[in-house]
């Protein structure tokens, strides 16, 4: 039987690390091309709205910031029964539904795939509003691909360097490079509040 498999990236790249998850899934359909049909998903923060995917697929790639509470740039990874206790560096939201929430109610819906595999990474900096992975994260960006793709060409789906063409990624003009290269600097965009309400001695610091 032809495995049907989901590389999924999940997390918010506008709070820094938090968007390891989904800049992985950039690099992979950038980097590889599979010998068999490979979905390729940014899921954002989308929650239950990525259900469909889980169903359609019986293998399924997941990469995320995840709090271990170890060193920044720390990589675990996690299959099966396990993966749902690892899932989510954090909530960035009340109403953002944690993908441990995702996967229940797959389960509870007898419509998740068979084999999981979650790939992990130790955030260093969540709280940076419209920042960039730091270097310790994204260092680790092509290990945590060639982990994907090792763990699926043990499952018969090879792949070999080339690209994927996909439109279930984020537009270009937030993709990673066009997204930390064009922000401004902290000083030009205040990224821990409003300046206009923030204590005397941080708006001097400002």
């Amino acid at each position: 039987m032809q495995h049907r498999a989901l590389v999924l990236g999940i997390g918010n790249v506008l709070w820094a690390d938090e968007g390891f998850g989904v800049r992985c899934v950039e690099h992979l359909a950038d980097t590889l091309e599979f010998d068999a049909p490979v979905t390729i998903l940014d899921g954002g923060t989308q929650g239950l709205y990525l259900l469909p995917f889980l169903e359609d697929h019986d293998l399924m790639v997941v990469f995320d910031a995840v709090d271990y509470g170890l060193e920044p740039g720390t990589m675990k990874v996690v299959e099966g029964d396990d993966v749902p206790t690892f899932m989510g560096a954090k909530k960035m939201s009340l109403h953002q539904t944690g993908f441990q929430d995702v996967l229940a109610t797959a389960r509870l819906m007898d419509c998740h795939p068979d084999q999981i595999v979650l790939i992990g990474c130790q955030p260093e900096e969540l709280e940076d509003y419209g920042g960039g992975l730091r270097a310790p994260v994204a260092a680790r960006i092509p290990e945590a691909v060639a982990i994907a793709a090792d763990w699926l060409a043990a499952r018969g789906i090879t792949a070999r360097p080339g690209r994927t063409l996909t439109n279930d990624l984020a537009d270009s003009a937030i993709r990673q490079r066009a997204y930390e290269d064009g922000r401004p600097s902290e000083k030009e965009a205040c990224r821990i509040g409003d300046a206009r309400f923030l204590p005397g001695d941080l708006q001097q610091a400002d």
